[in-house]
């Protein structure tokens, strides 16, 4: 089931007497249970193009649905939508768990006895319930993190915008927001993350749009994508360094030998026969030389310019 759909949006704006295309025909689709990373340079066009698809701002041309109604024109498409802005600017910070749950699900149109019942299921599921009379400012950032993805689903969303949701958070309270995040979505909820932490992209996404300059520069499934820059090659890894007779047969297949390691092993079959050689060499690791979502995003930006 498709949840979002943003369909050739495009922005403009009047800067002395010149018109800026912060936008330009930018289509998006995510599915129930999938993770877009939706990613770009500063000034890029991604927060425009989210403030279109949150109803916060109306496109000069395009539109944009979720699950099915238009956020521009009917109320009920807003209740669709729960969002984690970075910096946890969807909390009051000098109110506690509770009272920030409660206010916010009756904003959002619940009666104040299921915005009671909602709280305390989320603090509980959340790890927050001995927390619940604290007052915001006194949490640490994790629980902060975690309480601002409570209030974003208070009102049960079928779409969720993160925006940085581990920016500034210990090893310890990323690993908890990352599998909040695998959970929500895996309950049928669409999340849209935007973040410039690409290693969490890469980790959560499904698939990754790049914007650039406006415009949309690719759109893939992130495994694919880092399949595409990636090179057939593989590093083999030994325990000790190689012996002379070894190391000749081996260099003179076209490897490169730096002390312990053998690189740039372009094909499988002569990884095979290279193990051979090795033989029975106790081995430390044998990988593949795989791309990263950095390194993707790096040259797509830079060729796009």
């Amino acid at each position: 089931m498709t949840i979002l759909e943003a369909h050739h949006l495009k922005k403009f704006y009047r800067d002395r007497k010149q018109t800026i295309a912060a936008v330009q025909n930018v289509s998006l689709t995510i599915a129930a249970r999938e993770v877009l990373a939706f990613l770009g340079p500063n000034g890029a066009g991604k927060t425009t193009t989210i403030k279109m698809i949150a109803g916060l701002i109306l496109p000069d041309e395009g539109w944009v649905r979720i699950a099915g109604r238009d956020p521009h024109r009917e109320a009920k498409a807003l209740r669709s939508i729960g969002a984690v802005l970075e910096g946890n600017r969807n909390l009051y910070w000098r109110l506690t768990s509770e009272e920030n749950l409660e206010y916010f699900g009756v904003l959002r149109g619940l009666t104040r006895k299921v915005a009671q019942q909602r709280t305390k299921a989320l603090l509980e599921r959340f790890g927050l319930m001995d927390k619940r009379r604290a007052i915001v400012q006194s949490l640490s950032r994790g629980m902060q993190q975690k309480l601002a993805i409570a209030v974003a689903m208070i009102h049960d969303p079928q779409l969720l915008l993160l925006d940085e949701p581990t920016l500034g958070l210990d090893v310890e309270a990323t690993q908890s927001v990352k599998q909040l995040v695998r959970e929500i979505a895996a309950e049928g909820r669409a999340i849209l993350l935007t973040t410039h932490q690409l290693d969490i992209a890469e980790e959560l996404s499904d698939r990754v749009a790049i914007i650039n300059q406006g415009e949309l520069i690719v759109e893939e499934p992130t495994s694919e994508l880092i399949r595409q820059f990636s090179d057939a090659t593989y590093t083999i890894e030994l325990e000790q360094p190689l012996d002379a007779v070894r190391s000749s047969k081996i260099e003179s297949m076209g490897a490169t030998l730096n002390n312990t390691q053998i690189h740039h092993v372009r094909e499988s079959e002569t990884l095979y026969e290279i193990l051979a050689i090795l033989e029975p060499l106790p081995l430390v690791r044998v990988e593949k030389d795989q791309a990263t979502l950095t390194d993707v995003f790096l040259k797509l930006v830079r060729r796009s310019v």
